[in-house]
């Protein structure tokens, strides 16, 4: 078994069977082989079961017993699929991994993503041991076949990876650091054409801790994350293994729980990564690949793999997994809990936070950098801390600071950050509603989205800021249907509780008449759209789920696409928003943000409002559901469509790239 480093507590899936018995395993198998047909399930259970050091006693005394070959027996008598899982299990790693190499460069045309994922993830000793292996097996040198198999800078950077001697040492120089992203910078965006060589040799040889402090340098040197200079410098083949070093320096589980989730998403699935992760990880890093995976995707790698595979391959996967994120006593308290990106900083320190922000403003020029990174790491509650410690020391409004030293779309998003939640939704709501014309889009946001807590603690906040009371500013302010429609979601009475079968059907009736798609109506028009109205606007989350199903099973049409069909304007919109949230509120963000960055221009409010109003709350979810539908991450959507501080400062609101 592979042994975690001193100290470091071990994250595989897979450990030593206690009171293991080579003899009594090897005798089992046999059994199992034995004879017509054989018993797949004795099978799975031992192999699932032992350690891989303990598998290859198991082979010895396999051979010493029966004198023969326990993985030709194996080969023999499984197929498919579940026979590959199996025997890539009997293998020692290094020679697990020297076989996906060869199987890659064998034969017409070459496996590059298998090249990719292997030689970017693994450790120096783990490419020593491969190389071995690779010479023991095959009687052929590694670094030959790779060279004769691949080209150009792809090629190089694969060599260099190949030697296995990344620097290990955790000792950083700050002056390294400071020279290495320089180098970067001129070789890429520099530069007329880009110097691949400067690339590959910081890539392929400085330690991860190095590379980490490189990359926070990187952006704030020069407003790009690493990988918008890769994608921009480099191309093809050697632009994704120099990707995937880089995800593999920033977290080498987040790569494989993003390899996983891309194998078994959409139509068919992809066994042979399937199978070579699940493989090479269950003794490494499979429980933190599980947490990622669970807290990235909101769904458990187990129920993927049980809803993407079947028979005893299932069986197997599911038992190399180690266990449902998903069931009672199983779940990852970290996944359930952080949906936000912005969590309170640790070892937080209001005091250094208030003067590093006061020197960050004092004098000629305004450091950007220092209070883009203060600010965006640190929770609201932490931030009305430094906010009251800056009036304590300096006898000075931080917020009144901000707003003279930066201005724009950066001033507009970091004001909004230090502002409570409550008095920024209250000022969103505000400025909606002043001045010429009324944005109708900015009041739907606010209002069909938010929980019964946070409309209280709004009209609460509103009252104080404004003296007014939010209901009589809707009021003022818009009319009809509309502000029926606002004002009822305005008084945060939504119900709580559970479902209600018959009610549901009830209201279902009521929805399908008011969409004019019902059979007999039963009411008057005005009477049936006020229920309509009260229905979608207080009626519990979990009970309006029920209606929409309901609805579908009634009329076979589905709520949402009737609203659009049915009605218009802003009356429309805001039953829709209502509706979407109900359906799935973190992608109801994701399609708002992506259609602020879509096009000619961006439409930098609701960028803001969204980034800022998300980020403790479920903007991980909203992450997920953007690269889901649009097939890009929100961070590469914000790379393309931003610039500088602005930039800066959304990027690490978003939390990551996926």
């Amino acid at each position: 078994m592979a042994k975690p480093a001193q100290g470091a507590k071990y994250r595989g899936s897979i450990h030593d069977f206690p009171g293991f018995d080579p003899n009594q395993d090897a005798e089992a198998l046999y059994t199992a082989m034995k004879g017509f047909g054989s018993d797949k399930e004795a099978i799975l259970d031992i192999i699932t079961s032992r350690s891989n050091r303990q598998r290859q006693e198991v082979c010895q005394s396999y051979k010493s017993l029966y004198g023969k070959d326990l993985i030709a027996d194996l080969k023999y008598e499984l197929t498919g699929k579940f026979e590959r899982l199996i025997v890539g299990l009997m293998r020692p790693p290094a020679y697990c991994d020297a076989k996906e190499i060869k199987d890659a460069i064998s034969g017409i045309g070459t496996d590059e993503k298998c090249l990719i994922e292997i030689l970017a993830s693994r450790t120096n000793e783990q490419m020593h041991q491969l190389v071995a292996a690779y010479k023991d097996a095959y009687e052929r040198d590694l670094e030959a076949d790779i060279i004769g198999d691949t080209s150009g800078h792809f090629q190089k950077m694969l060599v260099v990876l190949l030697q296995g001697t990344r620097e290990e040492d955790d000792v950083v120089s700050e002056d390294l650091v400071q020279q290495d992203v320089q180098d970067l910078y001129e070789a890429g965006e520099l530069k007329w054409g880009t110097d691949e060589a400067q690339f590959i040799y910081i890539l392929g040889n400085r330690s991860k801790q190095h590379l980490r402090l490189v990359f926070d340098e990187y952006l704030k040197t020069t407003g790009k994350p690493i990988e918008a200079s890769i994608r921009g410098e480099l191309s093809g083949d050697f632009e994704k293994l120099m990707l995937a070093v880089v995800k593999c320096i920033r977290s080498t589980p987040e790569y494989f729980a993003e390899r996983l989730f891309k194998a078994m998403k959409g139509l068919g699935t992809r066994d042979n990564t399937l199978i070579r992760i699940m493989v090479s990880r269950s003794e490494l890093d499979m429980l933190d690949i599980r947490e990622i995976f669970r807290t990235k995707y909101e769904k458990s790698l187990y129920s993927m793999i049980k809803n993407d595979t079947s028979g005893e391959y299932k069986k197997t996967l599911l038992k190399l997994s180690g266990g449902d994120d998903d069931a009672a006593g199983q779940f990852f308290p970290e996944a359930a809990q952080l949906k936000g990106t912005v969590r309170p900083a640790n070892d937080f320190n209001p005091d250094a936070d208030a003067k590093a922000l006061r020197k960050a403003m004092k004098g000629l020029g305004t450091d950007e950098d220092t209070i883009i990174d203060i600010i965006t790491h640190r929770s609201n509650v932490q931030r009305q801390q430094i906010r009251q410690t800056f009036k304590s020391h300096f006898g000075r409004d931080l917020m009144t600071d901000l707003k003279s030293e930066i201005s724009g779309d950066l001033a507009r998003l970091i004001l909004g950050l230090m502002m409570p939640p409550a008095h920024y939704d209250a000022k969103q709501l505000k400025k909606a509603m002043e001045g010429a014309g009324t944005d109708e889009k900015a009041l739907i946001e606010i209002l069909a989205t938010r929980t019964n807590a946070e409309i209280r603690a709004i009209n609460e906040a509103y009252k104080e800021d404004y003296h007014k009371s939010l209901e009589d500013a809707l009021s003022s302010d818009t009319s009809g249907h509309f502000r029926r429609i606002l004002i009822s979601l305005a008084t945060g009475h939504r119900e709580e509780g559970g479902e209600n079968l018959d009610q549901a059907r009830e209201d279902a009736q009521v929805a399908a008449e008011i969409l004019e798609i019902a059979d007999t109506p039963s009411g008057d028009k005005t009477s049936l759209e006020t229920r309509f109205m009260t229905i979608l606007c207080t009626r519990s989350y979990p009970h309006l789920r029920r209606v929409f199903q309901e609805f579908i099973k009634m009329t076979n049409y589905d709520v949402e696409h009737t609203i659009k069909k049915e009605m218009s304007g802003d009356v429309r919109d805001a039953f829709v928003a209502i509706v979407q949230s109900v359906k799935n509120k973190p992608l109801f963000f994701a399609d708002k943000l992506y259609k602020s960055m879509k096009g000619a221009g961006t439409d930098e409010k609701t960028l803001t409002r969204i980034m800022v109003s998300r980020s403790e709350i479920d903007l991980l979810n909203i992450r997920r559901e953007f690269i889901e539908k649009y097939d890009k991450s929100l961070h590469q959507a914000i790379e393309g469509d931003t610039s500088g501080d602005f930039l800066k400062a959304l990027l690490a609101l978003c939390g990551g790239e996926d």
